[in-house]
C-alpha cells in the first residue's frame, strides 16, 4: 500500500503576488499544478493557442501535470469589447498566475486608432505590469529546414543558434514622448533613457544564459554615436567582472545587421537594448527559414514569465486554417523550463517539434519540395502524436 500525500509550497512568481504551486509526490514522481493566463488576442492568436493548449494538456497526461487555463482578453478583441486594449482585469489575473501564454495582437482593423489605444498596447502595458523586463528570442536553425534559410548553405553548414537577450522595459519605447512646434514645422520626439541599474540586470541575465551555453556574450549598442549606449557600455563591462570565463564581445548595431546575414554562427547570446533588440531579432529569426518557428520568452526578477511567438497576428491568413503553430508550441516549452523548471517536459515539446519536421511534415510557411503540407491542427496533432 502506496499512500500519496500533498504538500503545498509557496513560490513567489509574480509582481506583488506570490503564487502557490501545489506538489502532489506520487509512486515515480512529483505531479505538480499550473495556473496559467492565456491571451490568445487577434489573427491568428486563438487558432494557434488552441494547438498550444492541446499540446500542453498531452505532456500533462504523460508527465501527470494539471495545467489550469484562464481566458483573458488583450489586444484588438479587448478594444471591441471594452473600449481599450488592455482591462484591469486581465492584468490582474495574469498576476494572479503561475505564467502567461499569449498568441498575437493587432490587426488592420485598429491601424487607424491613435498609439495609446492600439492593440500593442496590451502587451507593452502587460510587460510594464508585470515587470518583465528581460526578452529571450532563440533563433535555431533546425538540420530539417536548412533548405528554407534564406542564405547559402556554406553560411549555415556549421548550423544557427543565437540567443537574442533585449531590455525590454526601457529605452525609447518606453521613454519620454511628444510633439512641438518647430522653424520646420510640427516635430515629434521619443527619448531613449537608461539607468545603470536597468542595464546591469539585463546583462546578468545575458551572462548567466550563456553560462549555460557557448560562453560568449556580444554586446550590440551604438556607443560612437549615442550618450545613453556609451552608458550602457560601461555598465556591461563592469558586471562582465564577474563572468570571466564568458567572453565578452562588443559590437555597433549596424554592424551586427550585417554580420547575421554574413556569418551568423559566430553569435552565440547577443544582448542589446529595446529597439536594437526588436529588429535583430526578427532578422535573426529570418536566417532561420521562418519568423513561424520561433518562440519567444518574457521574464521578471523572479521565475514568472510570459510566454509568445516571435511573429505577428497575420490577420490575412486568420481562420485559414494555414497558421504555423510551431513557434506558439515552442514558446509553451520554454515556460516548462524557465518558469517551471520542467527540463524533461521541455524537451519531450522540442524532441516532438524537431521528428515532424525531420519526417517532412510542413505548414505552408516552411514548404519545401518533396514534404508534405499540413493544415494548423493537423501539425498541432502530429506533435501531441510524437509526444504519446
Amino acid at each position: 500500500g502506496f499512500k500519496s500525500f500533498c504538500i503545498t509550497k509557496t513560490f513567489s512568481l509574480s509582481v506583488g503576488n506570490a503564487q502557490g504551486f501545489k506538489k502532489i509526490y506520487l509512486k515515480g514522481g512529483i505531479k505538480m499544478n499550473y495556473k496559467i493566463a492565456v491571451v490568445a488576442g487577434d489573427g491568428i492568436g486563438p487558432e494557434v493557442m488552441e494547438q498550444n493548449i492541446l499540446v500542453l494538456n498531452e505532456i500533462g497526461k504523460k508527465f501527470g501535470h494539471t495545467f489550469e487555463y484562464t481566458h483573458v482578453l488583450g489586444g484588438g478583441c479587448a478594444i471591441d469589447k471594452y473600449g481599450e486594449p488592455l482591462p484591469q482585469e486581465t492584468i490582474d489575473i495574469c498576476k494572479a498566475s503561475d505564467s502567461v501564454l499569449l498568441g498575437a495582437v493587432g490587426g488592420w482593423q485598429w491601424d487607424n486608432l491613435p498609439g495609446d489605444k492600439r492593440p500593442e498596447r496590451a502587451l507593452l502595458g502587460l510587460r510594464g505590469a508585470l515587470g518583465l523586463y528581460a526578452n529571450l528570442r532563440p533563433a535555431t536553425l533546425h538540420d530539417a529546414l536548412k533548405d528554407a534559410c534564406p542564405l547559402k548553405p556554406e553560411l549555415v553548414a556549421d548550423g544557427v543558434d543565437i540567443m537574442v537577450v533585449r531590455e525590454l522595459t526601457g529605452g525609447m519605447y518606453f521613454g519620454e514622448k511628444g510633439r512641438k512646434q518647430t522653424d520646420m514645422g510640427e516635430a515629434a520626439y521619443d527619448v531613449e533613457q537608461y539607468s545603470e541599474k536597468e542595464v546591469e540586470r539585463i546583462t546578468r541575465k545575458a551572462f548567466e544564459i550563456a553560462r549555460k551555453r557557448k560562453k560568449h556574450v556580444t554586446n550590440v549598442d551604438k556607443q560612437n554615436v549615442l550618450e545613453s549606449s556609451r552608458l550602457w557600455r560601461k555598465v556591461v563591462e563592469e558586471v562582465a567582472k564577474d563572468y570571466p570565463e564568458v567572453t565578452l564581445e562588443h559590437m555597433l548595431v549596424d554592424n551586427c545587421a550585417m554580420q547575421l546575414v554574413k556569418d551568423p554562427a559566430q553569435f552565440d547570446v547577443v544582448l542589446t537594448e529595446n529597439m536594437f533588440g526588436d529588429i535583430l531579432s526578427d532578422e535573426a529569426s529570418m536566417v532561420t527559414g521562418s519568423i513561424g518557428m520561433l518562440a519567444s520568452a518574457s521574464l521578471n526578477d523572479t521565475k514568472f514569465g510570459l510566454y509568445e511567438p516571435s511573429g505577428g497576428s497575420a490577420p490575412d491568413i486568420a481562420g485559414k486554417g494555414i497558421a504555423n503553430p510551431i513557434a506558439t508550441i515552442l514558446s509553451a516549452a520554454m515556460m516548462l523550463r524557465f518558469s517551471f523548471d520542467l527540463d524533461k517536459e521541455a524537451d519531450a515539446i522540442e524532441n516532438a517539434v524537431a521528428a515532424v519536421l525531420k519526417d517532412g511534415y510542413r505548414t505552408i510557411d516552411i514548404m519545401s519540395e518533396g514534404k508534405e503540407q499540413i493544415g494548423t491542427a493537423q501539425m498541432g496533432d502530429k506533435i501531441c502524436e510524437y509526444i504519446k
